[in-house]
């Protein structure tokens, strides 16, 4: 059985050699890891509406600036999520978790460290090598 694909609008908030990470909540997929903020592109919206919505919704930024950095699809057990990644480049508004979830930023450098799920593992490297100094 073909497993359901789950359109995925995800930000990779940058400022300064930083990435704004958010924590997955324990009851959710992949939860208990750090991610970048995101969420469901809604039948009907572009990824770029999707982040931008999402990204109000769930951290109260306001996205100016954000271009296509990468695209991946991985396969989960139990479903698989196509991931349309953004890199956010100018935004407005202080980042914090509407949804009562932790925020923090994090060097790029030092995004090895951190546990994400499998499927943001190809970000943080695309990332790593985007951002070498």
């Amino acid at each position: 059985m073909q497993n359901k694909v789950v359109h995925v609008a995800v930000g990779v908030i940058v400022r300064q050699q930083q990435v704004l990470l958010a924590l997955r909540n324990s009851k959710q997929h992949q939860g208990g890891k750090w991610e970048f903020p995101g969420g469901k592109v809604e039948s009907g919206e572009s990824v770029l509406q999707a982040l931008t919505r999402e990204l109000q919704e769930e951290v109260a930024i306001s996205v100016n600036e954000a271009g296509e950095f990468m695209q991946l699809e991985y396969a989960y057990p139990e479903k698989t999520v196509l991931l349309d990644i953004y890199l956010v480049s100018s935004f407005t508004g202080e980042p914090h978790g509407r949804e009562g979830q932790p925020l923090q930023w994090v060097d790029i450098a030092d995004l090895g460290s951190i546990e994400f799920p499998d499927a943001n593992q190809p970000i943080v490297q695309r990332l790593q090598q985007s951002f070498k100094h």
